[in-house]
């Protein structure tokens, strides 16, 4: 009865009121004697109305029925949902007592089983966005199912990523497409350090694992950045490199040159002085590595032995000058002085000069004779900003992002020759960054170069 819907209850109800009224109709004709025609259409009429009153105690009990089941599904429906309303109470003997009170009973432990769940997601939730790491879990058919806000930002997608996303469209690396693939074949954990073109070249740490999904096998991901430990490690890489070779050649040459006076030079007049000379001078530029060496290595640490002070930059800018004068008369290079403003800074008066003594002796040493060094100062709101230019022989586009690393050279040979250690435009940037300041640099090949430090007034 519970499945037929009320139209095909209630027709049925007429259908057998009609073939119960038929069969009484048959009995009454069976009769011997025959009934009256009026005693005949009493006993129909009598069977009709009891037939037509059960059919109503049907009709309203299904009624009811159906009313209180339609409460109990809406009832169930709602369960999920804090607000979810109790059926009313069931009276005594009812039908539908029992489930009812049974599901009375589960209610709160089912709004409790959701409430620890939603509770348990937003935790998750939570955790999930923010990592810094990026956590990917995608499906046998290499699917994204789910990713967090981290490796979104990794690979240059728009946050939230729906799942169902082929990873193929977010990440095209098959070194990635290969670990995970082997993941899911082996069921196997697999770790790895990948360097990925869809986040701009940065390095990975990627830790890959089997796990069991709804849907079957699925692999989730964990992404680590480590790129900036890998051009630290770079950096120290080209660091030993480059300090092996710079001190391999001085070296060599004082290691030649005292053999050959030990094998007999001594005695020749005419070349031993010329030998001493040169082991002294390689001994300088050994001395001048070590001695910026640790310059840089002071810098870098923020150990220093002098206290910061207030210092004019006029009175810096001059002594600097002074320093470089000689150096520029002998290669032929004028020095322009433009306006310099008198402004107060704070930072160590000595690191200071030595840092525009490195810029000076460079836009002297890469420049030609006739050439062109210009130094001046201008006041600006909080600071002072110190440009010095050249006219020499510039620097190539593709080398100027890179001229403030330790032992960067644009042109090996020149740099060598004129005496450089690699170090000074480093020691510069040490320097300014030290005092809160920033150091830019622009160049045309051929036309010259321009260095600009900002500095924030005392």
């Amino acid at each position: 009865m519970g499945a037929l819907s009320f139209p095909r209850f209630y027709a049925l109800v007429v259908l057998i009121l009609v073939a119960s009224l038929a069969a009484l109709d048959r009995c009454l004709t069976g009769f011997s004697p025959a009934p009256s025609p009026g005693l005949r259409a009493a006993i129909l009429a009598v069977g009709a109305a009891t037939l037509a009153m059960l059919a109503g105690l049907a009709w309203l009990y299904h009624r009811r029925l159906s009313t209180r089941l339609e409460g109990l599904r809406q009832f169930v429906e709602g369960l999920p949902q804090a607000a979810a309303s109790p059926p009313a109470a069931p009276p005594a003997g009812d039908d539908l007592s029992g489930l009812t009170q049974a599901l009375l009973g589960a209610a709160p432990r089912i709004h409790g089983l959701v409430e620890s769940l939603r509770r348990e997601a937003a935790r998750r939730e939570a955790i999930l966005a923010g990592m810094v790491e990026g956590v990917l879990a995608i499906d046998r058919e290499f699917k994204v199912t789910f990713c967090n806000a981290a490796f979104a930002r990794s690979v240059g997608a728009a946050a939230p990523i729906p799942g169902g996303v082929p990873l193929l469209k977010l990440v095209r690396d098959p070194a990635l497409h290969d670990m995970l693939r082997q993941v899911l074949a082996t069921g196997q954990a697999d770790s790895r350090c990948l360097q990925l073109s869809a986040a701009g070249d940065h390095w990975f740490e990627i830790q890959a694992a089997p796990m069991d999904g709804p849907s079957g096998d699925s692999v989730l991901a964990v992404l680590h950045d480590i790129t900036r430990q890998e051009r630290l490690e770079r950096v120290r890489r080209d660091f030993v490199a480059n300090v092996s070779h710079e001190l391999r050649t001085p070296l060599a040459a004082i290691r030649g040159y005292s053999e050959t006076l030990l094998a007999g030079a001594l005695e020749e007049p005419d070349n031993r002085r010329l030998f001493v000379e040169v082991i002294q001078a390689h001994a300088i530029r050994l001395n001048n590595i070590a001695s910026d060496l640790l310059v840089l290595s002071e810098l870098e640490s923020g150990v220093d032995g002098a206290q910061p002070q207030r210092c004019a930059v006029r009175e810096v800018l001059q002594a600097a000058l002074s320093t470089v004068e000689s150096e520029a008369a002998l290669r032929g290079v004028p020095l322009v002085c433009g306006p310099i403003d008198d402004v107060k800074v704070f930072g160590h008066r000595l690191r200071l000069e030595q840092a525009f003594v490195n810029l000076l002796d460079n836009a002297i040493k890469f420049n030609h004779p006739g050439g062109e060094v210009r130094l001046s100062a201008q006041r600006l709101p909080g600071g002072v900003r110190i440009v010095v230019s050249d006219t020499g022989i510039g620097i190539p586009s593709e080398d100027l992002p890179r001229i403030f690393e330790r032992f960067y050279r644009v042109d090996k040979a020149r740099s060598r020759a004129v005496g450089g250690t690699g170090l000074g435009l480093s020691i510069v940037k040490h320097v300014v960054e030290q005092m809160h300041g920033a150091i830019s640099a622009e160049s045309q090949l051929g036309k010259g170069s321009t260095f600009t430090v900002d500095l924030p007034a005392a």
